[in-house]
C-alpha cells in the first residue's frame, strides 16, 4: 500500500495577514474607535493590491469591529459606555459556564498558563501594551480552551472581539498593568486547587474591574 503523503502546512492567505495587521493596529492604538481605516495605505503597508484588504475589512465589518458606509468607506466601530456594559454582561454569563465546566488541571496544564502570566509580567515591566493585550488573551484562551465548550469559546471570543480597542485604555495604566499578573495568580492556584467557584468570584472581580476603568474613561467630562 502506497504511503499516504502527510498534508502540506496551511499557509496564512493574504486576506488573514491583513485582518492580523488591522488587530495588530487596533491594539497598539494606531487605529481608534471612529477612525477611518483607509485600504490605500493597508494595502501599502502590506504590499498587496486592495482586493485582499477589502475582503479583509468586509470580515471585520461582519464581526462588528469595523462599521461601513456606502461611498464612504470603512471605519473602526464606536462603542459607548452602555454597548460595552453589555458586551461584559454577556461575556460574564458565558464566561462563568466555561469556567464551571473546566476540568480538574494537570501539572502541565498548570505550568502552561504560569508560563503565559510570566511572559505578561515581562510585557508589563517593558509597557508593551499591544504584547500585554496579546498575551492576556491567549492566557485566558488557554484556560477557557480547557472547558471542551468550543462553540461557547468561540462565542466569546466575538466578544473580546468587539471590545479590543477599548481594552487596551486601562493598559495605560502602570498600576492597571501589574495588577493583571497579580489576578491572574491567583486564578492559577485556584484551578491548582480544583476550586473552580473561585476561579468564577476572581473572573468577576476581573473583569468587573476592567469595566469600572472603562465606564470612567468613557464619561463625558463635566462642563
Amino acid at each position: 500500500m502506497a504511503a499516504i503523503e502527510p498534508a502540506p502546512p496551511q499557509r496564512t492567505t493574504t486576506v488573514e495577514r491583513a485582518i492580523s495587521e488591522i488587530r495588530a493596529l487596533l491594539r497598539s492604538r494606531q487605529l481608534v474607535p471612529g477612525q477611518q481605516v483607509r485600504q490605500e495605505a493597508l494595502a501599502g503597508r502590506l504590499g498587496v493590491s486592495r482586493i485582499p484588504v477589502r475582503e479583509a475589512l468586509k470580515a471585520l465589518a461582519a464581526e462588528g469591529i469595523l462599521d461601513h458606509e456606502p461611498n464612504v468607506g470603512y471605519t473602526v466601530a464606536r462603542l459607548n459606555a452602555a454597548e460595552l456594559a453589555q458586551i461584559y454582561l454577556m461575556r460574564r454569563a458565558l464566561e462563568t459556564e466555561v469556567l464551571r465546566a473546566l476540568p480538574r488541571l494537570t501539572s502541565t496544564q498548570v505550568k502552561e498558563l504560569t508560563a503565559l502570566n510570566d511572559a505578561i509580567g515581562e510585557a508589563v515591566e517593558r509597557a508593551d501594551v499591544a504584547e500585554i493585550l496579546a498575551t492576556n488573551q491567549a492566557f485566558h484562551f488557554a484556560m477557557f480552551g480547557l472547558s471542551g465548550l468550543d462553540l461557547v469559546v468561540a462565542e466569546i471570543e466575538k466578544l473580546w472581539r468587539r471590545s479590543e480597542p477599548y481594552r487596551t485604555l486601562h493598559l495605560y495604566d502602570s498600576d492597571g498593568r501589574k495588577r493583571i499578573v497579580r489576578e491572574h495568580r491567583r486564578m492559577i492556584t485556584a484551578l491548582r486547587q480544583g476550586d473552580h467557584e473561585q476561579v468564577v468570584a476572581l473572573m468577576d472581580a476581573h473583569r468587573d474591574l476592567t469595566v469600572s476603568d472603562l465606564h470612567t474613561a468613557l464619561a463625558p467630562s463635566p462642563r
